[in-house]
């Protein structure tokens, strides 16, 4: 059991501090905005009582889908690339949606 506990205590030692640089702490702070916009959404929803998603989740999508795909091109890993590249084309087009139907309910309403 100690030699396991030893292995262990090695392999977090190896990924969370031997391998730690000015690119991991940007992956902690993409990771860190993406995983607000569950929190926004959470929040949002519980306020009024129903299923939301608000705009600052779309905001915080694409801040943190954007550094993590520097991130995933940094590393060099495919899958990361290409699943956040097409998370960004979703967020982009869903503010654009916003965006558009703003401006219809603002020129409606002048």
């Amino acid at each position: 059991m100690a030699d396991v506990l030893q292995s262990l205590a090695e392999w977090l030692r190896s990924v969370f501090i031997q391998q730690f640089d000015g690119w991991v702490l940007l992956g902690f702070c993409a990771q860190f905005l993406f995983t607000m916009r569950f929190l926004v959404q959470w929040l949002a929803s519980e306020r009024s009582g129903r299923s939301v998603i608000p705009v600052a989740f779309w905001f915080f999508s694409l801040g943190g889908g954007a550094l993590l795909f520097i991130y995933a091109v940094q590393r060099h890993d495919p899958v990361f690339i290409a699943g956040q590249g097409m998370g960004l084309f979703i967020y982009t087009r869903n503010l654009w949606l916003i965006a558009r139907e703003r401006k219809a309910a603002l020129s409606e309403t002048g």
